[in-house]
């Protein structure tokens, strides 16, 4: 679940897999990702830093998160290899067919100079806006934070990805609140994990879950960005929960970008 493409799918040797997980290749100026599964409508009035990305022509692949006036915060699948100038920051726009809120360029981007893939970490990246916005933003995670990723914390999603693995984007933000599983948990799930880099969150049955085009969006607990959309296999099904990028060990690279 890079929930781009974004969740993208990765392959086994890159095509082999390319049905079980999700992680998004370098994006390019025409890429469209195709939202939160099992969500219901939300509105940017109410979470005013959620934004989207979009390219040039207006297609939206990829979630993020206002995080000061001009940044934001997103996954470093999203826009890896990715020009500043094909990409633009939509804010405060509920339907993507609207013409509602502001559209900003984008005049730099940041990755994690460690990113590789979605499922070896460092899955962060910061976006530098040509124009100040006037919203709220929302705090990062720090690693005194440690009480915001226990266990059994449900966590707000945020997105306008699909709704089903591999199907249509959802024209409208929707949100749903997922629990936080524990190390193990993951562990179980995706060999790939590291507790240093990642959180996983997800029903053990499964159900609720952010799907492609929701990568790079919010993982919100404790009125904190504590993870960003990263990546996972599928789409909310049982025992695979989704894996955010842990936003509490990067505070320290991504605050140097703000």
């Amino acid at each position: 679940m890079a929930k781009t493409l974004h969740r993208l799918i990765v392959s086994a040797l890159v095509s082999a897999l390319a049905s079980i997980f999700f992680i998004a290749p370098p994006a390019t100026a025409d890429d469209v990702s195709p939202m939160i599964v099992g969500g219901t409508r939300a509105s940017t009035s109410t979470y005013p830093w959620a934004v989207y990305l979009a390219s040039t022509s207006g297609s939206q692949f990829c979630g993020g998160t206002l995080v000061k006036a001009n940044k934001v915060v997103t996954a470093a699948h999203c826009v890896s290899g990715r020009s500043a100038s094909s990409t633009r920051v939509v804010h405060g726009r509920d339907d993507k067919q609207s013409t509602a809120g502001t559209v900003a360029s984008v005049t730099r981007i940041w990755v994690h100079p460690s990113y590789r893939t979605a499922t070896s970490g460092y899955d962060v990246a910061v976006l530098t806006l040509d124009r100040n916005i006037s919203s709220a933003t929302l705090p990062l995670a720090t690693p005194s934070d440690t009480a915001l990723y226990a266990a059994g914390n449900s966590a707000l999603i945020l997105g306008w990805g699909t709704t089903s693995s591999g199907g249509s984007a959802s024209r409208y933000l929707l949100k749903a609140n997922v629990p936080l599983t524990s190390d193990s948990t993951c562990k179980t799930a995706y060999s790939q994990y590291s507790n240093t880099s990642m959180v996983c969150a997800g029903f053990p049955q499964g159900g609720v879950d952010t799907c492609q085009g929701d990568s790079g969006g919010p993982l919100v607990y404790g009125g904190k960005l504590i993870g960003a959309t990263s990546w996972g296999r599928g789409c909310a099904g049982a025992g695979y929960p989704g894996v955010y990028a842990r936003i509490a060990s990067y505070n320290a690279v991504i605050t140097a970008q703000l």
